[in-house]
């Protein structure tokens, strides 16, 4: 299922060509990826406490169209796949039907020493539910 997560472009965000810095879109994903796992009840959080990380292990993003000052955006993420310690999310940015952007996650788990490890399972079964991972917006 999808998950929906939705925000303003702000001034600081903007190159000297008067639209959203390339930069700043992989700030919305991560964002959007945040608000995600904190409405599966599972925050990042709490896999911190644990003595857990998620590295970011690829990003491929296809920058369709530009985004301006003061654009509401919706940033769709999904899981789309999840293994003991890798997984991946697509996302999309879309203002209104527009799609701006497009991205493919990948994602690895890591214990507190940056080495790969097993997620632990009380958050893999909080990401992978059905019912945790309904379509929320922000």
């Amino acid at each position: 299922m999808e998950h929906r997560c939705t925000l303003s472009v702000r001034s600081y965000e903007l190159d000297n060509y008067g639209h959203v810095n390339n930069a700043v879109y992989l700030n919305y994903l991560e964002y959007a990826r945040h608000q995600f796992l904190n409405d599966t009840g599972f925050p990042y959080e709490n896999l911190r406490r644990e003595g857990f990380g998620l590295y970011v292990a690829r990003v491929d993003i296809r920058y369709i169209k530009p985004a301006f000052l003061e654009d509401q955006l919706v940033i769709v993420s999904e899981l789309t796949s999840m293994g003991r310690v890798k997984g991946s999310v697509r996302q999309e940015i879309l203002r209104g039907d527009d799609l701006i952007a497009e991205a493919r996650i990948d994602f690895a788990t890591v214990n507190g020493s940056g080495r790969p490890a097993s997620m632990p399972e009380e958050a893999r079964k909080a990401w992978t539910a059905a019912e945790a991972l309904k379509s929320t917006e922000r």
